[in-house]
């Protein structure tokens, strides 16, 4: 779990990680024998029976700096990633931090690039509300509206949806399922299970090879399998 990659100077969330960072991560991964994919791809090679070699990666809240600091650095490693965003807040910039620093999101030209690069585009909901404590008519609004923006603006079906803040509860999981995604990501999803609460682990700019080895095997170790998938 990837947010913003670029300058870590002002980093109070600890969400970025440098592109050389990155490099050197993927550089790691590839090293393992691993290669970085999007959720859809790990779950279409699990249904077969396959996908022992792939990783997941993902980026977090559709920040415009994943065209040039992210995009390139995937593209040197063979790797692909899904991407999730906010088409209510395309342009816009990461007000739900009040810590700062401001970040530019990507625009709808943006997405459209990173959609016409390979990467997966997934929703973050609409506007980045936590869906716990989102009313009925919004928790619509943040599944099933944002998922039918992205569809119009990419052109393709959106599948794949993302917790804002990785808080999720049984309420926000039957919304994302009955929005239609065939999967979802949380961060520690305690003990709900299943292809719409799938566990991540998060990736800093403190993580070296040493830490994502150790990241990598207490994950596998501290998680049960998913229940649904192989």
């Amino acid at each position: 779990m990837y947010h913003s990659v670029g300058d870590c100077s002002d980093d109070p969330y600890r969400i970025t990680v440098s592109p050389d960072r990155l490099e050197r991560q993927l550089r790691w991964l590839r090293r393992q024998g691993l290669r970085g994919v999007s959720v859809s791809e790990l779950l279409a090679a699990r249904s077969r029976g396959e996908g022992r070699y792939l990783v997941a990666l993902t980026f977090d809240d559709g920040y415009a700096d994943f065209l040039d600091n992210a995009l390139p650095v995937l593209a040197r490693w063979d790797c692909t990633a899904t991407l999730f965003v906010l088409p209510g807040r395309l342009g816009g910039v990461n007000t739900w931090d009040p810590l700062g620093p401001r970040k530019r999101l990507l625009t709808a030209a943006g997405v459209r690039r990173a959609a016409d690069a390979g990467v997966e585009i997934g929703s973050h909901g609409l506007t980045h509300r936590d869906l716990t404590r989102a009313d009925d008519a919004q928790l619509r609004d943040e599944t099933a509206e944002s998922r039918a923006l992205l569809a119009d603006l990419t052109g393709a079906e959106v599948t794949g949806f993302c917790y804002p803040y990785g808080t999720v509860d049984r309420r926000a999981v039957e919304a994302v399922r009955a929005a239609g995604y065939g999967y979802a990501c949380a961060i520690d999803p305690g003990g709900l299970s299943g292809p719409h609460v799938l566990p991540r682990v998060h990736v800093g700019q403190n993580d070296s090879a040493v830490r994502l080895l150790l990241k990598y095997r207490l994950h596998r170790l501290r998680r049960r399998p998913v229940a649904g998938l192989r």
